[in-house]
């Protein structure tokens, strides 16, 4: 299942996240550092969701008081709590 949100806080504009169960099977993130954004999404993917949020969630970028990877963590914590 495909799911689109946008973050919120940073320099990416949309992040679409395609999941198999609760295993993140493809990360996109549009927008934001290339390098870092393309680095998040392979070392997400084959991990289960609470790992990823697990990992990710609270890195600050900056001054911003979120970031890209943050902003994943999140946006998945929502699909979580959406699914159930």
């Amino acid at each position: 299942m495909k799911y689109t949100f946008r973050p919120e806080g940073v320099c990416s504009t949309e992040m679409i996240v395609e999941l198999e169960g609760d295993i993140v099977r493809d990360v996109q993130i549009v927008g934001g550092c290339p390098g870092n954004t393309v680095g998040v999404t392979k070392l997400v993917r084959g991990r289960s969701i609470d790992e990823v949020i697990s990992l990710l969630k609270g890195i600050p970028c900056r001054t911003k008081g979120t970031s890209c990877p943050d902003q994943l963590a999140k946006g998945l914590e929502k699909i979580k709590r959406n699914a159930n």
